[in-house]
């Protein structure tokens, strides 16, 4: 059913499957990135701005300490009907920041501040207050929601490197048998990536611009010359957990949200790489899936029990990469001091984030279900003896042997099957010291792992 066009909202309607199917793995976000969330942030920007005026004694404030109480309680307190009371305004005046200067103009008066009333948003344009909410929301959801899933991963796969340290497993290079490995070594691969990246991220700056209609503080100094309004910024800026860029346009330069958006980026390629490698062992039968009862693989072959976790986890990276993508290539750019094209993309930075936290959970739930397949990966190690010719060719240097290299060449590469008596009898007529031949014997494709520094 189609539904009619008043039809309230709700997950079922949602154009977006990140509002809609993916509802609940991505409301967590709702308190960042939705629009009443923004204009939350919106409001506490010009309340913390308006306080930090008074305290700078560019007007006096009268019983300043109750009344910043009595201010700051109204971000507090905000909730759904003060968020809907800045849309109408909106609706009436058709400009989102000018809504939230109306709106605390009147809570404002309420409280007995009528006489103060014209240093809410005093010498701002909008992108002062939106340059410093979308930041700090940025800032926000990464500290308490993304980088904590994105450790949370990194800790879960680094718990199965642990535990599957001393597993050797058949390498594959180009597809084709290598040199064996360990299932902990090559799990370990990604946690060691994903903590580089990880760190990266978390010491990005988060920045904000504010700075006037054309980022000189005009109308700061033209109505009072003789405060730093330089230092002012700076400190306020600081005030809010934000470094102020110090030389701008209109708007901020994006530049720092552009390089968080592309370590996001890089951290979810790692991942998608990630789910390619399982997706792949599982089809190798290296990992089981821990079989849930009620739950239906197709819909037509009752046996299957597919990988999909990791398919959906991949599949959502895709999109929030190429969202991410689009973000930090165009929020740099701005035709001379300030065009509009930043507004609404802005607006959709939760977006790619939202993805990001669904691909997250999906890769949760499929090492969740991940189970080693040890038969199988012994077996696949015993049928390709033929991966201890690289050890074999290299002892043979050590003892300086006529070309050993093209001797196994000769010998691994005839098209006929190379089992541990290939390579035994080989051995055998080697003409080396029975020490260097107990020393070869030795080799299997179990033992020759090397040594990784974890």
């Amino acid at each position: 059913m189609i539904p009619a066009k008043d039809s309230t909202f709700s997950p079922l309607n949602a154009v977006s499957p990140v509002d809609g199917r993916y509802h609940k793995q991505t409301q967590m976000l709702s308190r960042y990135f939705s629009e009443g969330a923004i204009i939350w942030y919106r409001v506490h920007v010009e309340i913390e701005y308006f306080i930090s005026l008074a305290d700078a004694g560019i007007f006096e404030l009268s019983d300043f300490e109750v009344n910043c109480r009595k201010m700051r309680a109204i971000s507090l307190s905000f909730s759904e009907a003060e968020a809907v009371r800045i849309k109408e305004i909106e609706k009436k005046i058709n400009h989102d920041v000018k809504a939230v200067e109306y709106f605390l103009r009147e809570e404002f008066s309420k409280l007995g501040l009528g006489d103060y009333l014209e240093f809410i948003h005093f010498g701002l344009t909008s992108q002062d207050v939106n340059n410093t909410a979308f930041p700090m929301a940025l800032r926000d959801s990464l500290k308490e929601v993304i980088i904590p899933f994105i450790e949370e991963v990194k800790q879960r796969i680094e718990s199965y490197a642990w535990e599957w340290k001393e597993i050797p497993m058949l390498a594959h290079t180009h597809g084709q048998p290598a040199s064996p490995t360990t299932v902990g070594k090559e799990l370990y691969v990604f946690v060691e990536r994903l903590d580089h990246q990880t760190e990266i991220l978390k010491n990005i700056r988060h920045t904000g611009k504010f700075g006037g209609a054309t980022g000189n503080l005009n109308a700061h100094y033209i109505a009072y010359p003789n405060t730093d309004w330089i230092k002012f910024a700076n400190k306020f800026l600081a005030s809010i957990g934000l470094e102020r860029q110090q030389v701008t346009t209109q708007i901020e330069h994006y530049d720092s949200m552009a390089a968080i958006f592309d370590t996001l980026k890089r951290i979810n390629t790692i991942l998608v790489d990630f789910n390619r490698d399982m997706w792949t062992y599982i089809s190798m039968e290296y990992f089981g899936q821990r079989v849930i009862r009620d739950e239906v693989g197709s819909s037509a072959m009752p046996h299957k029990v597919n990988p999909i976790d990791f398919e959906n986890s991949e599949g959502n990276l895709g999109v929030a990469n190429a969202l991410l993508e689009h973000l930090s290539a165009k929020l740099p750019v701005s035709r001379l001091q300030r065009d509009l094209t930043d507004s609404t993309v802005t607006r959709n930075i939760g977006v790619p984030l939202a993805h990001s936290l669904i691909a997250y959970k999906s890769l949760l739930k499929g090492l969740d279900k991940i189970r080693l397949n040890e038969v199988k990966i012994r077996e696949d190690l015993q049928n390709n003896y033929t991966v201890v010719a690289e050890a074999i060719q290299t002892i043979l240097r050590r003892e300086k042997y006529p070309d050993p290299y093209n001797v196994l060449k000769d010998l691994t590469r005839t098209g006929e099957k190379i089992t541990e008596k290939t390579i035994h009898d080989f051995i055998h007529k080697l003409n080396v010291s029975q020490e260097v031949k107990n020393e070869l014997m030795a080799i299997t494709p179990f033992s020759y792992t090397g040594r990784v520094a974890f």
